[in-house]
C-alpha cells in the first residue's frame, strides 16, 4: 500500500514537472535538472519527457531527456544506442546554441567510446567538449563540472595510452574543480583514477590509499556502481600483492553488486578478477569457470581490453594445469587483439610518420615546380609587360569606381548625420530642458525633497539616453519604450501629473529583438501632449502606446490620446501670438525613410481623428516599421 502511494506521488510530481516545461520552457539546464534529476534513471519517464518536448518544439527538454536515456543505455553496455541518442541530443543543443547541453552530449559520447576501448574518437569528443566549455565567459557551476568531467575522461584515455604523467596532470586539474564545488562523486572518480595510475606504475601502497579514499566518498553518496569499481580495484592490488584470499572476498562483493546493477562492463571485469584471484588460490575449476564467464560477456559487448585480460589469464591457467595447446591458443588470441589496441594507443606516432611523409612529398612537389618554373620563365618574361599594363588599367578603373562609390556613400552619410543632428536639436529642446529644471526647482523650493530627487534622477537618465541615442542609428524597441516612459514622466510634472500614460505590448512579443531608429516616438508623444492635451480642460487626460504585430513584415506602434483633436488644436494654435512650430514629424519621416532602405518594405504612418457622435475625442497615430531581416537586394 505504501509502495503504491509512493509511486502515485512520484507520478504526480512528474506530471507537474511536465506541466512546468509546457508552460515555461526553461532554457537553464539547472532548472531542468531540478525538475527531472530524481527520475533521470527511469527510461519510461525520460522517453515520455523526450516525446513531450518534441511535440511542443522544446529542444532543451528533448536534449536533456535523450542524454539521460543515453546514459541508461551506456550503463547497460548498449553503447551504439547510447552514442546515437547522445548525438541526437548534441544536434538539438546545436540548434538552440546551448553550450552546456553541447558539452554534456560530447562528454557522454566520449565516455561511451572509451568504454568500447575506441581511444581516438573518445579523445576527439572529450577535447571538443573541453574547448567549448573553456570558451564560455564566466562559466557556471555546471560548466565547471563538465570541464572536470572532460579532464577526467582525457586522463583516463592517457591511462590507456600508458601516458601516466599526462594522466595524473589531468586528474589533478579535475580534482581542484571538484574540491571547489564540493562534488563528492567527482572526488570519488578522480581518486579512483589516480589510484589506477599509481597501480600501473607499481606503487601499490599509494594506489590502495587512493582507492580507499574513493571508496569512502562512494559510501558517503551511497553509489553502488562506485563501490563495484573500488572493490575491483582494491581486489586487483591485493592479487598483485599475492593476498589472494582478501582479493577473492572483496571481488565477490563487487560481482554481486555488478550483477544487480546490470552494467556488463563491470560484470565482465568482476568475473575476470575473481577468476584471477581463484587462480592464485589454485582453485582452478572455479577460476576457469569465472574467467570464461567474463570472456563471454566481454566478447558479447566488444570490450576489447577485458577480452585481452581474460585470454591472458586463461592462457596462464591452462599453462599451470598442463594444457599447453589451449594456453598457446589463448595467448596468441590475446596478443593479436592487443596489437590492434596498441596500434590505437600509438596513433600519435603513426600521425608523426604520416606528417613526415607528407612533408617529403611536398618537398618533391616544390622541386618539380621549380624545374617547371625554369621552362616557363621565358614565357613569363614575354607576358610580364602585358600583365603590368593590364594591372594598371584595372587599378585605374577600380580607383574610379571606388571614388564614385565613396562619394555616394559620403553624401548618404552626410544626409544621415544632418538628420540625426536635427533630431537631436529637436529632442534637446531648450524650452523642455528649462521648464523641466524649473519644475524640479519648484519641488526644491517647496521642500519636497523626495519628489525633487526622484524627478532629477528621471531627468538625468533621460538626458543620458538622448545623448547615447544620438550616437546610435538604431536601438532596440525595448530601450525606445523605456526612454519614452522617462520622457513622459518628466513632461507630466508640468501637467501636475494629470497625464495618464500607459504602454500595452502584445503578449509574447519580444521588443528586445526588434530594432528601430532611436527616439522615433518622441515627436508623436510631444504632439499628443502639446497639441492634443495641453488645451483640454477636463482632468481625464490619457495617452496610450500600443505595440503589436499585424504581419511578419511590420511591427505596429499606435499612439492614441483623448485630447481635443487636430482641428480644434489648429484653431487654438492660429490664435496664439507665439506659435509652437514642430519640425519633429518631418524629421522623423525622413529618418524612417532612410531606415526602411535596408528592408523589403517601406514604413507607413497613418493619422486618424477620433470622434464620439461627431464630437472630437482625440487623435490616433499608427506607425508601421519594417522588421523583416531579409535585406533588399542591391
Amino acid at each position: 500500500m505504501l509502495l503504491l502511494q509512493s509511486q502515485n506521488t512520484e507520478i504526480s510530481v512528474f506530471d507537474s514537472s511536465l506541466s512546468v516545461i509546457e508552460t515555461k520552457k526553461p532554457t537553464s539546464f539547472k532548472t531542468l535538472d531540478s525538475l527531472f534529476s530524481n527520475v533521470s534513471r527511469d527510461s519510461l519517464k525520460m522517453r515520455q519527457l523526450a516525446n513531450k518536448s518534441k511535440a511542443i518544439l522544446y529542444p532543451e527538454g528533448e536534449s536533456y531527456a535523450l542524454n539521460a536515456l543515453g546514459v541508461i543505455y551506456r550503463d547497460t553496455s548498449q553503447y551504439e544506442k547510447a552514442i546515437n541518442l547522445h548525438q541526437k541530443a548534441k544536434a538539438l543543443a546545436d540548434e538552440v546554441n546551448n553550450n552546456l547541453l553541447q558539452v554534456i552530449s560530447l562528454n557522454n559520447i566520449g565516455v561511451a567510446y572509451r568504454r568500447m576501448d575506441l581511444v581516438k574518437p573518445a579523445l576527439d569528443f572529450h577535447t571538443k567538449a573541453l574547448d567549448i566549455a573553456r570558451s564560455v565567459n564566466n562559466p557556471s557551476e555546471e560548466i565547471k563540472y563538465n570541464i572536470a568531467v572532460s579532464q577526467n575522461s582525457i586522463g583516463n584515455i592517457y591511462l590507456v595510452l600508458e601516458q601516466y604523467e599526462l594522466a595524473m596532470r589531468q586528474f589533478q586539474k579535475s580534482l581542484v574543480i571538484e574540491k571547489e564545488a564540493g562534488n563528492r562523486l567527482g572526488l570519488a572518480i578522480n581518486y579512483q583514477n589516480i589510484g589506477f595510475a599509481y597501480e600501473a606504475q607499481g606503487e601499490f601502497d599509494n594506489a590502495l590509499r587512493n582507492y580507499k579514499r574513493s571508496l569512502d566518498y562512494n559510501n558517503q553518496i551511497d553509489s553502488e556502481i562506485g563501490r563495484v569499481i573500488c572493490y575491483n580495484s582494491i581486489g586487483k592490488v591485493y592479487i598483485k600483492q599475492e593476498l589472494f584470499q582478501e582479493a577473492q572476498v572483496i571481488i565477490e562483493k563487487a560481482l554481486q553488486k555488478a550483477l544487480v546493477i546490470g552494467d556488463q562492463f563491470y560484470v565482465a571485469s568482476s568475473y575476470i578478477n575473481l577468476g584471477w584471484a581463484e587462480k592464485g588460490l589454485k582453485k582452478y575449476t572455479n577460476a576457469e569457470r569465472n574467467l570464461n564467464k567474463g570472456l563471454k560477456v566481454a566478447e558479447e559487448y566488444s570490450l576489447n581490453l577485458s577480452i585481452v585480460e581474460a585470454k591472458k589469464q586463461l592462457s596462464d591457467l591452462y599453462e599451470k594445469t598442463n594444457r599447453s595447446q589451449l594456453a598457446l591458443e589463448f595467448y596468441k588470441g590475446a596478443i593479436e587483439l592487443e596489437k590492434t589496441i596498441s596500434n590505437e594507443r600509438n596513433l600519435r606516432y603513426v600521425n608523426d610518420v604520416i606528417i613526415q611523409y607528407e612533408n617529403e612529398a611536398k618537398n618533391k612537389q616544390i622541386q618539380a615546380l621549380a624545374d617547371e618554373n625554369e621552362l616557363v620563365r621565358s614565357r613569363l618574361e614575354r607576358n610580364k609587360k602585358i600583365f603590368w599594363y593590364s594591372m594598371l588599367a584595372l587599378f585605374v578603373i577600380g580607383a574610379v569606381l571606388v571614388a564614385i562609390y565613396r562619394t555616394r556613400q559620403l553624401q548618404q552619410e552626410k544626409q544621415i548625420l544632418t538628420l540625426e543632428q536635427d533630431m537631436l536639436r529637436s529632442q534637446m529642446n531648450p524650452h523642455f530642458i528649462f521648464n523641466s529644471l524649473n519644475s524640479i526647482k519648484l519641488y526644491i523650493i517647496n521642500n519636497e525633497k523626495e519628489n525633487a530627487v526622484y524627478y532629477l534622477n528621471k531627468f538625468s537618465k533621460l538626458i543620458r539616453k538622448i545623448l547615447v541615442a544620438s550616437t546610435e542609428k538604431e536601438i532596440s524597441l525595448a530601450d525606445e519604450i523605456e526612454t519614452m516612459k522617462l520622457y513622459m514622466n518628466i513632461e507630466n510634472i508640468r501637467f501636475s501629473n494629470q497625464i495618464h500614460f500607459e504602454v500595452d505590448v502584445e503578449e509574447g512579443f519580444n521588443t528586445s529583438s526588434v530594432k528601430v531608429p532611436s527616439m522615433i516616438l518622441q515627436p508623436f508623444l510631444e504632439n499628443a501632449l502639446w497639441h492634443g492635451l495641453s488645451s483640454k480642460k477636463e482632468d481625464d487626460k490619457t495617452i496610450s502606446l500600443s505595440v503589436y504585430k499585424t504581419s511578419d513584415d511590420f511591427v505596429t506602434l499606435a499612439i492614441e490620446d483623448n485630447g481635443i483633436g487636430r482641428e480644434q488644436s489648429e484653431k487654438i494654435n492660429q490664435n496664439k501670438l507665439l506659435k509652437r512650430k514642430s519640425v519633429g514629424i518631418s524629421l522623423t519621416k525622413a529618418r524612417l525613410a532612410n531606415f526602411s532602405k535596408g528592408y523589403d518594405k517601406d514604413y507607413k504612418i497613418h493619422i486618424e481623428d477620433l470622434y464620439d457622435n461627431d464630437k472630437p475625442k482625440g487623435t490616433r497615430v499608427v506607425i508601421d516599421i519594417p522588421i523583416r531581416s531579409t535585406l533588399k537586394s542591391a
